[in-house]
This record gives C-alpha cells, sequence and structure tokens, in this order.
C-alpha cells in the first residue's frame, strides 16, 4: 500500500492510518473486514466527527468490495454480492430511484457512470404504460449530466432540478473515484451512503451530490481508476498528474458492466443475470 497521494476509499483512508502501527482502531471510526462468496469486503462506519476528522470523510457508512483479476471468470457471483452490498448499505430501498451516471464519457478513467448507464434497466416510463407486466420491478429514471466543461452546468444543479420534476425516494451516483494502490484499480468498488463530491479525488471538487444538496437521499456506488502521482515520487513536476494502466479501457469497461448489473439486481426482486441480459438486448 503505497501511503502518499489522494484516495476517494474509506479502507484506504482507515488502512494508511493503521499500517506500520499498533494502532487497530481509530477514535470515531468503526471497521469490519469479512469474506462475502470468496470476495473480500471491508466496511467502515464513520461515526462522529473524531472520525470525519480522521478519514476526511462525512460520516456515514462506506463498503468496499475487492474483485478477482479475472472478474469475467466470476462475474456471476460479484454481481450477485454487490446487488447485496448495495442492499446493505442503502437499507430499505424505496421504489422510486433516480440514477446518476456521472464523469466524463470522452476520458476512459472518468467514463464509469457513462458505460455502467448502457447496462442498467430503466423502468420508469414502462412502469407508467404497462404497470401490471413491470409491477415487480421499481421505478428507476436515469440521467447523464456529463461535467461542467461540457455541459457549461453543475451536475449537482442537473440533478436537484430533475429531484424536484420527478420526486425521486433515492438518487444513486456512479462516478469514477481515485485510489493510492495500483494493484487495486478497477478490482475494487466502494459504496457509500453519504453521496459524492465529483472530481474531488483529482483535486477538481465540484458541488457535492448528497441528501443536504438533493433534499434526498444519496447513495454513491463507484470504482478506482487513477493513481495521483505524486504517490510514487516527491518530484514536484508530478502534482496533479495521475496514472493509471495501460489496459484501462478493458478495465474500466469490465468495472462498469459490474456496475449496472449489481444494481438492476439490487434494484429490481427476483431477477436473474440472464432476464437482465434478455430485457437490455
Amino acid at each position: 500500500m503505497v501511503i502518499n497521494g489522494r484516495t476517494d476509499l474509506a479502507s484506504e483512508l482507515r488502512r494508511r492510518l493503521c499500517d506500520g502501527s499498533s494502532v487497530t482502531e481509530l477514535p470515531g471510526v468503526r471497521a469490519r473486514e469479512e469474506q462475502t462468496e470468496g470476495f473480500p469486503v471491508t466496511t467502515v462506519e464513520i461515526l462522529d466527527r473524531r472520525g470525519e476528522e480522521l478519514l476526511g470523510k462525512p460520516r456515514g457508512t462506506y463498503i468496499t468490495m475487492e474483485l478477482p483479476s479475472r472478474l469475467a471468470e466470476r462475474f456471476g457471483p460479484a454481481a450477485r454480492t454487490l446487488a447485496g452490498l448495495i442492499r446493505r448499505c442503502a437499507g430499505t430501498l424505496p421504489r422510486r430511484i433516480l440514477l446518476a451516471a456521472l464523469g466524463n464519457p470522452d476520458i476512459t478513467p472518468d467514463a464509469i457512470g457513462s458505460l455502467a448507464a448502457s447496462h442498467l434497466l430503466v423502468t420508469r416510463h414502462l412502469k407508467r404504460q404497462s404497470p401490471g407486466d413491470f409491477a415487480a420491478f421499481r421505478s428507476t429514471a436515469l440521467c447523464r449530466p456529463g461535467v461542467l466543461g461540457t455541459s457549461g452546468m453543475e451536475s449537482a444543479r442537473q440533478i436537484r432540478a430533475l429531484c424536484d420534476s420527478l420526486r425521486p425516494e433515492l438518487v444513486i451516483a456512479i462516478d469514477a473515484l481515485a485510489g493510492a494502490d495500483l494493484q487495486m484499480l478497477c478490482r475494487s468498488v466502494q459504496i457509500c451512503n453519504t453521496g459524492v463530491a465529483p472530481g474531488s479525488g483529482v483535486g477538481n471538487s465540484r458541488e457535492a451530490l448528497n441528501e443536504e444538496t438533493l433534499g434526498v437521499p444519496t447513495l454513491a456506488i463507484g470504482a478506482p481508476t487513477v493513481v495521483d502521482a505524486s504517490a510514487f515520487s516527491e518530484d514536484p513536476a508530478l502534482r496533479g498528474m495521475f496514472v493509471t494502466p495501460r489496459s484501462i479501457d478493458s478495465m474500466v469497461r469490465s468495472c462498469a458492466r459490474l456496475i449496472g448489473c449489481g444494481l438492476n439486481l439490487a434494484l429490481h426482486d427476483g431477477l436473474t443475470i440472464e432476464e437482465m441480459e434478455l430485457l437490455l438486448d
């Protein structure tokens, strides 16, 4: 584990503070590590202001699932495990949900949200047209707000306007993250119930998406795709530069598909991967 550089993962922040010392528990932080269907899962709960100050994140629950290097070989179990963790983090899932696919689809490391969107089942219009046929499905709507540089608008403002119009009971934001460990890029997924500040991992924070700004409970789900170059060198010329693997294109696509499928399984009770793929064709 590298010890420098930014990271959006609460599990890495906690490990950074604990590694190399006798500290196993941090004030205001509760953590649990487990194996779920063979996948390592770390849950970090930030309980109070002490925990917020230590980890630099708002209080709430952060769940990180680690993925195998050959995800395709265990895709089904991974998607089902991720679905269970999404439900665990959300508590009781409501019936009306707005999905927000964040990021810039033209920049591969920032395209997880956009790519995941192509794997999501959108049902709001179907439930209105054929309520009986889609009674078992939750009502889901999808937005892709883009980034400030291409839209001229903050993502948070666009999503807030949609919340005012559609009245969802939950927003789920999907976004790329920054990590601190090259080995974990696109090999871990974090779910949290505190929302997200788009771009914060690369020092380009935009207006946060959370219950306070949107007026709706907000989950965030994402995967690390870049590492701060300052993690490898103290050369000032590297400040503000980020590293990503040569195979990032295939890695991001695979991880985005997992996030999309995991969300579908979590949100639509009784759905199987085979049924989901038929509906998406």
